[in-house]
């Protein structure tokens, strides 16, 4: 899973490089980071763990530690933040099976394995971010949360620090968290009275890899550019999820999606990383247009490129001193008072070798 929030390091870091967006998530400076499956519910951890004996990376496989290898190059070679995604249950752990038979009355498989397993994390990687899931069969009290949450925040090595999500019971997503999930790809469409994160895969029927997928199957730059610019407009975080086989390859086709994402970023990253949501979210007038804002500049981002001639924003109100450019590209526009509000700026025909980018065209309103 990779994941990224706004105000990247702009200065040391190519844009075509970094991953994507969103905003501020409390208690976190505003940086980029990924989350990295340190384990999923078949209860395999990808960690040198002294928990779960033979079931894990060290032991079998590729005999690594994963987590760790991947701590130690995102704090060498990035200014990337560490989160850690763990799967509470055990799909096939007979302690968890035997505390789903007695209505999670019992909490053996807790006390053996998830709260050593969180603690090991914490303690041996320190991570930035704690994204905890598959809480929904037991409440926050079986998964004793709370206390372990406790003790994250007030004395842990990164107390100072971490930022968690809100999947630690039944009936916490959407509740409780420092940043809320909800439900895997949560995309409101309004902005949100607290920071939220809108959690999807390229494949648009799994997380993981399927060799059967087709075409269709993967959500097109247009599908992936229009849910970037909702999401960050509504002042939410994108977490795209790319399966890998199982020779720990990225497919080509994820891999070109990356890519294509990355080179987006590099003309438009200042209307995504560096960006607050605005007064509007999308216009009243054209279809098909959201806004973003920074320092004193207003981003209409367009998910559909106008005919050349004039293209009215309802929700864009501008003074005499108003400028507008389009991201990437060297021309000027020229505007004038909409009727009844608004502005209308004047498209000129755009030869495509001119074009700034393929999909996704924000101007700059300043």
């Amino acid at each position: 899973m990779v994941v990224a929030s706004r105000q990247p390091d702009v200065t040391s870091q190519d844009p075509e490089e970094m991953s994507w967006t969103g905003s501020d998530v409390i208690g976190m400076p505003i940086e980029r980071y990924i989350v990295y499956i340190s384990k999923y519910c078949d209860g395999f951890c990808n960690w040198a763990t002294n928990v779960s004996f033979n079931w894990n990376s060290m032991m079998v496989g590729p005999k690594r530690d994963l987590v760790g290898e991947m701590a130690q190059a995102l704090k060498s070679k990035t200014d990337l933040h560490l989160g850690l995604y763990h799967c509470l249950v055990g799909w096939f752990h007979p302690l968890y099976l035997q505390d789903k038979a007695n209505n999670f009355t019992t909490t053996k498989f807790v006390e053996v394995q998830i709260t050593p397993e969180l603690y090991e994390l914490v303690n041996n990687y320190k991570p930035d971010i704690v994204w905890s899931d598959a809480d929904g069969e037991a409440s926050d009290t079986y998964w004793g949360s709370k206390e372990f949450l406790a003790w994250l925040y007030n004395e842990s090595p990164v107390k100072d620090t971490v930022v968690t999500n809100d999947r630690w019971g039944k009936g916490d997503p959407c509740q409780h968290g420092g940043y809320l999930t909800c439900h895997d790809r949560y995309n409101p469409g309004v902005l949100q009275p607290r920071k939220w994160e809108n959690s999807m895969t390229i494949d648009k029927k799994s997380w993981g890899f399927r060799r059967e997928a087709v075409l269709n199957d993967y959500l097109t730059m247009e599908e992936i550019i229009a849910i970037l610019v909702q999401t960050v407009s509504c002042g939410g975080n994108l977490l795209i999820n790319v399966g890998p086989t199982k020779y720990g390859m990225i497919s080509p086709i994820f891999e070109e999606r990356l890519r294509q994402m990355g080179k987006w970023l590099k003309v438009n990253w200042e209307a995504i990383y560096a960006s607050k949501p605005w007064l509007a979210q999308n216009d009243t007038v054209t279809p098909g247009v959201w806004y973003t804002q920074r320092a004193g500049i207003v981003y209409a981002i367009l998910l559909n490129w106008p005919q050349p001639g004039q293209l009215h924003l309802g929700s864009a109100l501008p003074n005499n001193g108003t400028q507008v450019s389009l991201l990437g590209y060297t021309g000027s526009f020229s505007w004038q008072y909409a009727s009844p509000k608004g502005i209308s700026i004047t498209i000129p025909p755009i030869p495509v070798n001119k074009m700034p980018c393929q999909w996704g065209w924000i101007f700059a309103l300043t």
